[in-house]
């Protein structure tokens, strides 16, 4: 019997299209490219390399037939949010049940497009707006010839800023973090990556490591010799850093530090920081640790060489990160609901990760030294109505097929995060979706003495052996410094169960 074959469709028959259908001709592996599919009137009837095109993709319905193991690849990357999600909704009312999609424009470095760029299509490609095209193979120039060292390069930010910097040049790219498995999953996918012809030739290094390590920091960046270093290693979860405030402290604030006393000691070149909103008047122990180290930054700026450039980048949340909204409301989609949503008025900023990274990867490049960077997120959007859209992505119905449950926020969480405070006055650049803030010194606390303060709270001070790992001690401290935390806290005072617990590793 003989067996059925895959036939692909490829939606798009210009430059993008045109290199996977070679590419699928050329490999034999992935089935039979059928046709191409496309909006061009004097290409509809044609072939293009013995394949034909049809169309138009509005029409689909009335005369394609596909089964359930054909696929169909959208291959236009300069394509808008809102066609994407018109283009989505054709196939799926075709009968396709596998849809890949390249990624934007930004991303198809030089007119290269390649199959192995192709993912599936999420609901990340028909949410908010259409991203900002940035040319990397220009924004990246900078990184020519250098040694880059990627911190946390297995979480979000720092895996999609590994892959973009395939396509800067670099001689080097070091993957540093302190988690096995995702340093592994980057480094296997940036080889392959190369392998399939995507970006330049680059040395990939992988580095497991601790940053709270301070001589090993010293160790790492003496020997790699690191030019640039985009920091994005940090505990982040906020619900989960309340529960664990000398960990989230002892990691974000004393790392970073770490990390910043080798750069400046060994002379890194370009040091960009990776911030949050919540780093804005703070409500939670990890916006206070992400305050604090956009803090150091600035510090730090001011005893550079000439030659160096220390910033930071802040922005709001990324649509798909590990531990974000998204992927768990697929999972609980998956698992026939509820969706869970803390608040009816919750709204958020958010940016696609492709879009923020371009946009850090052009900060390093153009940013000056102790200056202070912000995205442009645009408009924020509500939880529920996100929830609403992910649901009926998935092919079912809010509150019919899926139901919606509101749960109430915890604590270190707040309707609406700033972006900014009045006095940073946020200002245009010459650069789309970059805006420049004014930096403002601590008023409630000496940066200095307050990190000193804390430090026998996360090594241990035989002088001090009461304040070891005790949170109630390290919390009391940043109240009393930061009083956006102490009011909050004042204001959701509730029964703790881990309040008796001194210990947290």
């Amino acid at each position: 019997m003989a067996k059925i074959q895959t036939k692909l469709y490829i939606v798009g028959a210009g430059f993008a299209g045109q290199m996977i259908a070679r590419e699928l001709t050329k490999k034999k592996i992935f089935g039979k490219v059928a046709a191409f599919i496309d909006d061009d009137k004097t290409l509809i009837g044609t072939k293009i390399d013995s394949i034909s095109v049809i169309g138009p993709i509005d029409t689909l319905p009335s005369f394609l037939s596909v089964t359930a193991i054909d696929e169909a690849v959208i291959a236009i990357p300069s394509a808008s949010v809102e066609r994407i999600k018109q283009i989505h909704a054709v196939l799926v009312n075709c009968g396709f049940l596998r849809i890949k999609i390249l990624p934007s424009i930004s991303q198809v470095i030089d007119g290269k497009a390649h199959l192995v760029q192709a993912r599936d299509i999420n609901p990340l490609d028909i949410l908010g707006r259409t991203p900002v095209i940035i040319p990397l193979h220009e924004s990246l120039s900078y990184l020519k010839g250098k040694r880059v060292l990627i911190t946390g390069a297995g979480g979000s930010i720092g895996s999609e800023l590994s892959r973009q910097l395939l396509s800067g040049g670099a001689e080097r790219l070091y993957l540093f973090g302190h988690g096995e498995n995702s340093i592994v999953n980057i480094y296997r996918e940036l080889h392959v990556l190369q392998q399939e012809g995507v970006g330049q030739k680059a040395s990939v290094v992988p580095i497991i490591g601790d940053m709270r390590d301070k001589e090993y920091m010293r160790y790492i960046i003496s020997h790699t010799h690191a030019d640039v270093i985009f920091h994005c290693a940090a505990y982040k979860h906020v619900p989960m850093m309340e529960e664990n405030p000398v960990a989230a402290i002892e990691n974000n604030v004393f790392g970073t530090k770490n990390l910043l006393d080798a750069s400046i000691e060994f002379g890194v070149e370009r040091f960009v920081l990776i911030s949050t909103d919540k780093a804005v008047a703070p409500v939670s122990v990890y916006g206070v640790s992400k305050m604090l180290c956009e803090q150091m930054v600035m510090q730090a700026a001011t005893t550079t060489g000439e030659d160096q450039r220390f910033m930071f980048v802040r922005f709001g949340n990324v649509l798909g990160s590990r531990g974000s909204l998204l992927p768990i409301f697929m999972e609980q989609i998956q698992n026939g609901g509820p969706v869970t949503v803390t608040s009816k008025e919750m709204v958020r900023f958010f940016m696609t990760i492709p879009e923020a990274c371009s946009l850090v990867l052009q900060t390093g490049g153009v940013g000056k030294n102790a200056q202070a960077y912000l995205l442009d997120m645009g408009e924020p959007i509500k939880i529920i109505e996100l929830a609403e859209q992910v649901i009926r992505f998935s092919g079912l119905e809010p509150y019919k097929d899926v139901d919606i449950s509101i749960i109430g926020a915890r604590r270190g969480e707040r309707n609406y995060e700033p972006l900014w405070l009045e006095e940073e006055k946020p200002s245009p650049t010459q650069y789309p979706k970059l805006l420049t803030l004014t930096t403002i010194p601590p008023k409630t606390y000496e940066l200095n003495s307050l990190i000193e303060q804390l430090r026998p709270v996360c090594s241990y001070d035989a002088q001090k052996p009461e304040l070891y790992r005790n949170r109630d001690a390290l919390v009391t401290m940043l109240r009393k410094a930061v009083p956006t935390l102490d009011e909050f806290y004042e204001q959701d005072e509730r029964p703790d169960m881990a309040s008796s617990v001194k210990v947290v590793l």
